[in-house]
């Protein structure tokens, strides 16, 4: 590919984002990125009945946060109506367009004309013989020329299709306002769009798309049909209507731009190894259109939550640090940088988006209540009766009180020497301990979660849970 690669990314402004259409956006600035092209955003917003308020910002601030970041735009399609209307000219010029004189109650009866004959619906079997001149005020309609295609796609391969499909579509509507099926294919010659990319949605059109190329007197660009993004059950499209997030909620849940990136470049797409982790400058070098695959891909949570928390591992700690600043539990406030890197530290590896972290770390700020159940539901624990489990905490609060220097290794020796005195096994002994000094059914490392509590708050914790039993 050269640089005069030209990918754009179009979405509409009905509505948030979800990932179907990053995935799209991100296909489309990776092939440009790659060529070294460019990457152009453009807002279609002919449909201004469907037009949300506040789309538009929220398409920016979702490209923003992916450095999804555009080389041209946004191009607003609702303020190029003049070069529309040029286009249009053009094509009645040509004998390739003219004026609809018939009402949506006539069009309708010829519907149900079709539909009694049992045929499929053609508009051009009722096109006019003669045509009043446009005004503007009414539809303007696209005379096609049915006619056998092939057409390539990148991933799709070769289309073979019969002149049964193409049909005379509006080009222009009585608002005045273009339909997609014509601005579109304006705005990618205007803007000399080399690869278009797109969901399988499309295809149907593409007979269409590729009549009103040669009616112009146009190439057509290069085709990219990507697959559709399938629920997590598999058994159908993503979709807001079926619950889809809004990209932006995993932003304020706390995944990294990076991940979110790896996560929709592997939907529908993989470098033929077994890497599964990605830098965003591997998926420029990596990335190619003969691997997208034509099945639908799969939209799996907890993939990407596995993914997010492989990119937290590989990060520095004190550029973590700085990220999580907006997550800490509330109680964090009172405690020092120097305590906040430790125990974050500790929950690093564990840490699988930053929303969590309240929930793993509030222990580390906080003496929580006592919770009963952590003993009485634990799968070892529950076994023992009070006065057993009494007897394990005193040995340990007592051989705790001796050890001078609160540090991992000197705790970890100490808690295998229990281990000894006591007879019991880890998951038994280690859990009752976790438990005492935590009130959480898991933590990181027992004795390095220990140092950094400290031994005052250890021995307090020990004593409370005593009291409890």
């Amino acid at each position: 590919m050269s640089k005069n690669v030209h990918t754009r990314f179009a979405p509409s402004p009905t509505g948030f984002l979800h990932a179907g259409g990053m995935r799209t956006a991100l296909f489309a600035w990776l092939v440009a990125k790659q060529a070294g092209g460019q990457f152009i955003l453009r807002i279609e917003d002919t449909d201004q009945k469907r037009k949300v308020d506040g789309a538009e910002q929220h398409i920016r601030d979702c490209l923003e946060w992916l450095n999804l970041n555009p080389d041209e735009g946004p191009f607003f399609q609702s303020e190029r109506l003049e070069l529309y209307r040029q286009y249009a000219g053009r094509l009645i010029e040509a004998g390739r367009a003219y004026s609809d004189p018939y009402s949506p109650q006539e069009v309708q009866k010829f519907r149900e004309q079709a539909q009694a004959e049992k045929k499929p619906f053609l508009y051009r079997n009722h096109r006019p013989e003669n045509p009043p001149a446009w005004d503007g005020k009414t539809p303007l309609r696209f005379k096609s020329e049915p006619k056998d295609y092939t057409t390539h796609d990148e991933v799709m391969g070769e289309l073979k299709t019969g002149p049964e499909v193409i049909d005379d579509f509006i080009l222009i509507k009585s608002d005045g306002f273009p339909t997609y099926n014509f601005a579109h294919v304006v705005d990618d010659l205007e803007m000399k769009i080399s690869h278009v990319i797109r969901g399988q949605e499309f295809l149907a059109s593409l007979p269409n798309y590729r009549n009103l190329h040669e009616a112009l007197g146009e190439n057509p660009p290069t085709f990219v049909t990507v697959p559709h993004i399938l629920n997590e059950q598999g058994n159908k499209k993503l979709s807001k209507r079926d619950g889809a997030k809004d990209i932006l909620e995993y932003r304020e849940q706390g995944y990294l731009p990076e991940a979110m990136i790896n996560f929709l470049a592997a939907l529908g797409w993989n470098d033929g190894t077994e890497q599964e982790v990605f830098t965003i400058d591997e998926l420029i070098k990596k990335f190619s259109l003969n691997r997208i695959q034509k099945s639908g891909a799969h939209f799996d949570e907890r993939r990407l939550s596995w993914l997010n928390g492989a990119h937290i591992r590989h990060m520095k700690l004190d550029e973590l640090y700085k990220k999580v600043s907006g997550f800490w539990p509330k109680t964090a406030e009172n405690y020092d940088e120097e305590y906040k890197n430790k125990v974050l530290s500790l929950v690093q590896q564990r840490l699988k988006f930053f929303a969590e972290l309240p929930e793993l770390t509030g222990f580390f700020f906080e003496d929580l209540p006592v919770n009963p159940k952590l003993i009485s539901e634990h799968k070892q624990l529950k076994k023992y009766d009070k006065s057993q489990l009494k007897e394990l905490l005193e040995i340990t609060k007592t051989e705790l009180e001796k050890l001078a220097g609160f540090k991992a290794d000197k705790l970890q020796e100490t808690l295998n020497g229990l281990l000894q005195t006591t007879g019991e096994k880890p998951a038994v002994l280690f859990s009752l301990i976790r438990i005492a000094t935590t009130q959480a059914a898991s933590s990181p490392g027992l004795a390095e979660t220990m140092e950094v509590l400290g031994q005052k708050t250890c021995l307090n914790r020990l004593g409370k849970q005593l009291q409890d039993l």
